[in-house]
């Protein structure tokens, strides 16, 4: 998909913030989300999204929503550094297929790294999928530093 396109509602993103399927919440506020990756690229990797923008990328996104965002982005990743120690946090936005993005609704990526681990962006992150009861005892530790 390119930069340019239609908007589709029944993305990932936008059927987690409709309730229809299922996310590990790191925080939630009126206007955004954030939750673990199901395909972490590291242990803590975490997305920031919009609940009510339907950008798809940050060419799109309003103003608002974009400040939404990332005061969510500082407020988890601050979290996660607190919960899990990492030596750095890489925080990342892609826009369009080109770029890596996958998911058509603009998000926040923030991935803890440390010395020695990996470094770069995985399809299927660095293990495939995360089992969901690990995914939520992580999140139990980092909801505790918010």
């Amino acid at each position: 998909m390119s930069l340019d396109g239609i908007y589709d509602v029944a993305n990932p993103f936008a059927l987690i913030v409709a309730g229809k399927i299922p996310s590990t919440k790191l925080y939630e506020d009126d206007h955004t989300l954030a939750f673990l990756d199901i395909q972490p690229q590291s242990k803590g990797h975490a997305l920031v999204i919009s609940k009510w923008s339907k950008a798809r990328n940050i060419l799109e996104i309003e103003p608002d929503a974009l400040v939404q965002v990332m005061a969510t982005v500082q407020k988890v990743a601050r979290a996660i550094r607190t919960a899990l120690d990492p030596d750095g946090l890489h925080i990342a936005q892609f826009n369009g297929a080109p770029a890596g993005q996958t998911v058509f609704h603009l998000h926040v990526h923030i991935v803890p790294r440390w010395v020695g681990g990996a470094t770069g962006f995985s399809d299927h992150g660095q293990g495939g999928f995360a089992d969901p009861a690990d995914l939520e005892a992580l999140a139990t530790g980092i909801r505790a530093q918010l």
